[in-house]
């Protein structure tokens, strides 16, 4: 019953880790997988290692967090360690980062024979070293990122769109004409900061961060109705999932099917096995026999 097909990916649940949520060590990404996940998304890492930014990295805000982790990573010749003792019963997805097309490319080269897709982060609000949402701000950035990975990979590449623009739906068919499988809708919002009431320091170590949570749901959702009408390759959606209604908004504007980040600081790993759950009972009650029969309902 829930089980659908993404870009040739065969999933037994619609619900995917996402990005930057426990995805460093295959230990946190097979746990993920044991707990319901239907695929898991790799933190993103680029072509060299990076310490990110000092601490404090995150804080809690109403109605979500606000992180400036500055893309730590290990490297991508480290990465493919962890990336070598993943579950192959559980599809993976690796989230990359690069300052330009070539070192996308070079990365995705790397690790196309360890995983089943490629997502190209081009959106993050915090990165350091401009390999952030300044390149999925420019639609032509953007599609240049995009061709040139597909030149040199044969599984499915992902594109992370940024909220933080003008028009998402131009940033959506630039990198669909590109050649793009598949879009994640949408990265954090923001950059968004807290200050600290007793010192007048903000929080952060960085001072500005991307906002993700339940805040930016509406946000996403509204991103996803848009592109959906726009474009004709499937749309993964993300941002405060915390239930399976949240899911059922997603689905009915348009994804095939969502990623799952915050919450899981909240609940943890269960929040799978929770949602999932859901939707069985929903879609009984509802007599609906596949979550394909949901999808873009809202534009009826």
């Amino acid at each position: 019953m829930l089980e659908i097909e993404l870009c040739g990916i065969k999933m037994r649940s619609p619900t995917m880790l996402a990005a930057g949520i426990l995805g460093s060590a295959a230990s946190s990404l097979n746990w993920a997988g044991r707990s319901g996940a239907g695929a898991v998304v790799t933190k993103s890492f680029g072509l060299n290692p990076n310490k990110g930014y000092a601490n404090p990295t995150t804080v809690e805000v109403t109605g979500g967090i606000i992180n400036a982790i500055g893309l730590s990573n290990p490297g991508v010749a480290n990465f493919k360690l962890e990336l070598e003792k993943l579950d192959k019963s559980v599809p993976a997805i690796a989230s990359l980062y690069g300052a330009n097309q070539y070192e996308f490319s070079e990365i995705a080269s790397e690790v196309e024979n360890l995983v089943d897709a490629i997502e190209l982060n081009v959106s993050c609000p915090h990165a350091m070293g401009g390999c952030g949402s300044a390149i999925g701000q420019d639609p032509h950035l953007t599609a240049d990122m995009v061709r040139t990975v597909k030149k040199s990979v044969k599984i499915p590449v992902f594109v992370k769109l940024t909220p933080n623009v003008t028009d998402i739906v131009e940033i959506a068919q630039y990198a669909e004409d590109a050649g793009a499988d598949a879009l994640t809708m949408i990265n954090s919002v923001g950059p968004g900061m807290k200050i600290d009431v007793e010192t007048g320091i903000p929080i952060l170590k960085n001072r500005f961060g991307g906002l993700s949570g339940p805040a930016i749901k509406p946000i996403a959702i509204r991103c996803v109705f848009d592109v959906f009408e726009s474009v004709d390759i499937p749309i993964i959606g993300v941002g405060g999932i915390g239930d399976h209604n949240d899911v059922l908004e997603f689905v009915y504007a348009g994804a095939r099917c969502v990623q799952i980040g915050t919450s899981i600081m909240y609940e943890g790993m269960d929040i799978f096995t929770k949602i999932n759950n859901g939707l069985r009972r929903f879609m009984d009650e509802k007599g609906y026999g596949s979550l394909d029969e949901m999808v873009g309902i809202a534009h009826d």
